[in-house]
């Protein structure tokens, strides 16, 4: 590991505290703090039709503005509900202004509370109940657009550009942002997907659960996975190295308030079903730091992959979440290889 970062989820309460304007604020003063600790990254869930974060650019592009280090992005974007090339235009724009700090993490999305909820946002047309080939059309688009392809063709010359383009010039969205495509991540919940995002040369990304049930604990399924994808990628013969990153929870115990909190004793990882489809769950880690050191250091995937997210209780408020991360920046994190946040793009993905 040489990259940690917090992924939250984004939960507020339709109801009570926290609400969604204290959810986005509070991202905001831990995001800062985190970056003050050196934390490598923040990243935030995206979903619709519920009290999560949805919409991720206002809330990054406030991170990216109050921040030095940090790099700013999601884990993950649906993308069955993005226009890919509005979507691209302001993925390089943030990463303009973040200089090179942004980190998008995209895929079909999970289960939402809207039935065929992308249809309300006006995409049509899926023969798929899940809308996954709605998904990997407005992905492969936004992938052709990061990267700075043709999107469409100039017109003839008008009134307001009479010489901006010749007719038929065929013209990318703008702004283009060198360098990003390669800190975009696919979210991958099986093997087979791991293997599609090393062949089409993007990042991968694991969460807490894969959709293959074994026998196998999570770290090793997700070993397998990272083996897989990084075995594609070498026959993919893609000229750089790409980031692999995993997602746990992990709780260090270094008070009486944080037994209290979190509580002690292991968990394990459980079987159970999402979206139709029988997954493997991960446990959570609460121990002591010497523990944890022990735990993660014998988690196959964790010691498989560069970067690891700890998925954040959001709604536990700035002090704890902030406290979670300075411990484990503090205790737990030096052992394992880290190496905090400096300015700029995270190591190995120059802008060019």
């Amino acid at each position: 590991m040489k990259a940690f970062g917090f992924l939250s989820f984004g939960h507020y309460s339709l109801n009570g505290h926290p609400s969604g304007k204290e959810t986005l604020k509070q991202a905001l003063e831990l995001s800062q703090a985190a970056d003050e600790l050196g934390v490598n990254g923040a990243y935030f869930r995206v979903h619709h039709f519920a009290p999560q974060n949805a919409s991720p650019m206002p809330l990054l592009g406030a991170i990216a503005a109050t921040t030095e280090h940090i790099e700013v992005g999601t884990g993950v974007i649906d993308m069955r509900y993005e226009n890919p090339l509005y979507l691209a235009e302001e993925a390089a724009a943030l990463d303009q202004l973040a200089d090179g700090r942004v980190a998008l993490g995209v895929s079909r999305g999970s289960p939402e509370p809207a039935e065929r909820g992308w249809e309300a946002f006006g995409y049509t047309g899926s023969t798929d109940p899940r809308g996954a080939d709605i998904a990997r059309e407005h992905y492969k688009k936004f992938l052709k657009a990061v990267r700075g392809e043709a999107m469409a063709k100039a017109a003839s010359a008008g009134e307001q550009y009479p010489q901006l383009y010749r007719p038929g010039t065929e013209l990318p969205v703008l702004p283009y942002s060198p360098g990003l495509d390669r800190r975009i991540w696919w979210g991958a919940a099986t093997h087979a997907s791991a293997e599609q995002a090393a062949r089409e040369g993007v990042n991968l990304m694991s969460s807490t659960l894969v959709l293959e049930a074994t026998g196998q604990s999570l770290s090793e399924l997700q070993a397998e996975q990272i083996k897989r994808y990084r075995a594609a990628w070498k026959e993919a013969g893609h000229d750089w190295t790409p980031r692999v990153s995993v997602s746990r929870s992990v709780f260090p115990v270094v008070s009486e308030r944080d037994r209290q909190i979190f509580g002690f004793g292991e968990s394990k990882d459980s079987i159970g079903m999402i979206d139709g489809t029988t997954g493997t769950f991960g446990r959570t880690y609460v121990d002591e730091p010497d523990k944890l050191i022990e735990q993660l250091l014998d988690d196959e995937a964790v010691q498989a992959a560069d970067t690891l997210m700890l998925t954040i209780p959001n709604q536990a408020g700035v002090e704890i979440n902030q406290s979670i991360l300075a411990n484990f920046a503090e205790h737990v994190a030096p052992a394992l290889g880290w190496k905090p946040a400096q300015a700029g793009p995270v190591e190995g993905y120059p802008v060019q």
